[in-house]
């Protein structure tokens, strides 16, 4: 069995990641941290874990969780991981970092979009970006798996095929992008107050949010050439999900069903794609690790449409994927389609 160890693990994410970690067969949880005082059982912090695990939450160094761990989910505030990870490494254990400290490659883009001087620049170009669907032949080998941002996924998932193929235009591409709440984490905030958010859709980081850049460079390297993206979020008054409607300008004139085609070619064998001929929506993707993708033309406008649930194929379903590429299980060990 594997031992498997989490930093950070009284988050939305982690919660997610346990549920999918504790019937896994072939890995056992060995250790859960936590800044909180007084060894808490991690059934006190999520109580839904209750009778799935009794593992308590600890105050560890990252020395520790080494000497207890194969391989580490880090689950850490972005500008926390950057810290904890090389001396993980240094442990010998492989680490799915979950947060956005390792997914750009240039320190000065890092620097630029999230104010703070990357400390260990030299990893950012070895880190593996941790998509499944693009970067598979790169994982399974790996020892640091960036594990992408939900925005992200959504957006790189719905736009690759077209952007690889060059039947889009690779700037002008305009992205919508709706998430419910737990997006934004559990850490108490003003706007994410049931009295703030409900019965309110509110755009946000119009222009600065930080997906953006990572969006980008995926798509650039998929492509080849450089990818420009109107990224535009917005807050939805539900727990969780993603659907982003995204509006590319086509090279030629295509029809929906020639490009729907071309989506299904592209994720071929990819268990947790469906190219579906609906449209999607967010309740058809909720707590399973599936990417729902369909297109449509309005008028000659293209219309590619893309929903998931941010908290598993966003967040915690993918981070188990990644490891099952590296342990060389098939990504779908111990993964459930529904909760």
């Amino acid at each position: 069995m594997t031992r498997v160890s989490i930093l950070g693990a009284t988050g939305y994410t982690a919660l997610e990641l346990l549920k999918i970690l504790v019937q896994h067969p072939h890995v056992t949880v060995s250790a859960l941290t936590t800044r909180q005082d007084g060894n808490p059982k991690i059934s006190s912090i999520h109580p839904s874990l209750t009778g799935l695990i009794d593992l308590r939450c600890e105050n560890l160094t990252t020395e520790q969780v080494g000497e207890r761990s194969d391989l580490v989910f880090c689950a850490l505030p972005h500008t926390a991981s950057m810290e904890a990870v090389p001396q993980l490494l240094d442990a010998g254990c492989r680490v799915v970092d979950l947060s956005a400290d390792y997914r750009l490659t240039d320190p000065g883009v890092y620097e630029q979009w999230y104010g703070h001087v990357h400390t260990d620049p030299t990893r950012l170009r070895t880190a593996v970006y941790g998509l499944p669907e693009i970067y598979g032949d790169q994982i399974p080998s790996a020892d640091l798996i960036a594990n992408p941002g939900c925005y992200t996924s959504t957006s790189i998932l719905a736009l690759a095929p077209l952007i690889q193929h060059g039947l889009i235009e690779s700037d002008g591409i305009v992205i919508d992008a709706k998430s419910g709440i737990s997006g934004a984490g559990r850490t108490p905030k003003l706007s994410n107050l049931f009295s703030e958010c409900n019965e309110s859709v509110t755009a946000y980081s119009i222009g600065s949010h930080r997906h953006t850049p990572e969006i980008e460079q995926v798509l650039s390297d998929v492509g080849n050439c450089k990818v420009q993206v109107a990224f535009n979020p917005h807050l939805m008054p539900m727990d969780r999900g993603i659907l982003c409607s995204i509006y590319p300008r086509l090279k030629n004139s295509v029809t929906a069903e020639d490009l729907l085609a071309v989506y299904r070619t592209f994720y071929a064998g990819q268990p947790f794609m469906r190219i579906v001929d609906h449209i999607p929506n967010t309740k058809d993707v909720a707590h399973t690790n599936f990417c729902d993708i369909s297109v449509r033309m309005n008028r000659s406008q293209l219309v590619v449409f893309a929903a998931l649930d941010n908290l598993i194929k966003g967040a915690s379903g993918v981070a188990v994927q990644n490891m099952n590429l590296m342990l060389g299980l098939d990504q779908r060990t111990g993964m459930l389609p529904h909760k």
